[in-house]
């Protein structure tokens, strides 16, 4: 009852707010003023159950956290999905098998016409992805805040629309060179830093960003300035170009292809030596230096290969679309990838993936909300931090066990 009275009180708190804009609105044709009072309502009424919501949640969080605290027995406590696939190595292939088989079945079940909407979609839903996984090895496993990762997308597309342009050379001698490139610009983007954290560690990379849309847009002859570059290139197959729908599913599976290769490499990069250097500087860089870890060499190849992903997606960017211009980096898309990582869960793989198809396939496909989607977006984002801060699939670390049981009859032997 309590939450009742008070959720009302805000609802009708919001009334009394809103009530200039959502009620009185002057009609300058007629000269009269209409005076909208169904909106008002709406606005009382979902402000008041938006509250309960709210504070229904908070108490069932607080009972949950009291239990788990009173629980004698950790181990029994539900397992999450990313506990089980971790624990269950059987689980997660038969997972991987599955979603890969739906992944290639896809471009020929959505649409047997020539309409290849949904191809389209879901292969910028995918570029996506990749960024995001790249973005996952600055910030989630490193902890190294950057605002201007969509520079590194803008140079691996550049370069290709450039070298095709000027030298001729094909899609894929091009894709790894704008990894490459992009790659050698995160270096230039690290040594600077190397000594920063926090804010201006923001403001630097968020500074990079920037600047780089600037120079794209005023340098007119070297990057056709906001004009762009048009007539760009498509991935030939053995030597042939596709056309129409036969192109878009090319170019679904190369970018399909892409995905694979990165989860597999990011995953062993997490596993390996330097991905636990990267998890102990995002955890404590003075403690992590002080163990003796190479600060420059582990940040310098966190901002390298995560520009490295960048660079490659954005050479099929560029191919796909067949026209970029500065406008197509913006910092909202830079936004966008760090609201990915930051949703899915810090350097959670399967969470950033999940995040990434919902926050681009959503969008998409729920038009008639367009108008509204920021403001959606807002509140998930604000929602997300209060009551899962650490994402939709926080990160499950390896862990090794020691077999107590046999520790213990080992004991008793060596006592007997």
């Amino acid at each position: 009852m309590t939450h009742f009275k008070k959720s009302l009180g805000i609802g009708l708190w919001f009334m009394f707010l809103t009530f200039p804009l959502m009620v009185v609105r002057v009609n300058t044709i007629d000269n009269v003023i209409e005076w909208r009072w169904s909106n008002v309502v709406w606005v009382g009424a979902c402000a008041a159950a938006i509250a309960w919501l709210w504070q229904f949640s908070i108490e069932r969080r607080a009972a949950r956290h009291a239990a788990a605290l009173a629980d004698p027995h950790p181990q029994a406590k539900r397992h999450t999905l990313a506990q089980r696939l971790s624990d269950d190595p059987a689980l997660t292939r038969r997972a991987l098998i599955v979603a890969g088989l739906l992944a290639v079945v896809f471009p020929w079940v959505t649409s047997t016409t020539q309409n290849f909407y949904h191809i389209n979609v879901m292969v910028s839903a995918l570029i996506f992805v990749v960024l995001g996984l790249g973005l996952n090895i600055t910030v989630g496993l490193a902890g190294l805040l950057d605002l201007g990762y969509i520079a590194f997308f803008a140079v691996g597309a550049y370069t290709y629309a450039l070298l095709g342009q000027h030298l001729a050379l094909g899609f894929w001698i091009c894709l790894p060179l704008g990894g490459l490139v992009s790659m050698l610009f995160g270096l230039v983007l690290g040594f600077p830093i190397l000594r920063l954290r926090g804010d201006y560690l923001a403001i630097v990379t968020l500074g990079f960003g920037s600047i780089t849309k600037i120079i794209l847009e005023n340098w007119d002859t070297a990057f056709g300035g906001a004009a762009g570059i048009a007539g760009i290139a498509r991935p030939e197959f053995f030597g042939m170009t596709l056309e129409g729908r036969m192109q878009s599913v090319y170019t679904y599976y190369i970018v399909l292809a892409l995905v694979a290769a990165t989860i597999f490499i990011v995953t062993r990069l997490k596993n390996s030596r330097i991905g636990r250097a990267w998890m102990a500087l995002r955890e404590d860089e003075i403690a992590c230096e002080a163990m003796g870890v190479d600060m420059a060499r582990t940040k310098l190849s966190a901002y390298a290969l995560g520009a490295f992903w960048a660079g490659l997606v954005g050479v099929v960017f560029a191919a796909h679309n067949t026209f970029i211009n500065p406008d197509s980096f913006t910092f909202m898309d830079s936004a966008m990838v760090l609201a990915m990582v930051v949703l899915g869960g810090m350097g959670s793989i399967l969470g950033v993936i999940i995040a990434a198809l919902t926050l681009k396939l959503l969008p998409e496909y729920l038009r008639a909300f367009a108008e509204y989607r920021m403001l959606v977006f807002g509140a998930v984002m604000v929602l997300m931090m209060i009551f899962r801060p650490q994402g939709l699939i926080n990160d499950m670390r390896r862990k090794y066990e020691l077999d107590t049981a046999d520790d213990a009859d080992g004991g008793d032997d060596n006592g007997k």
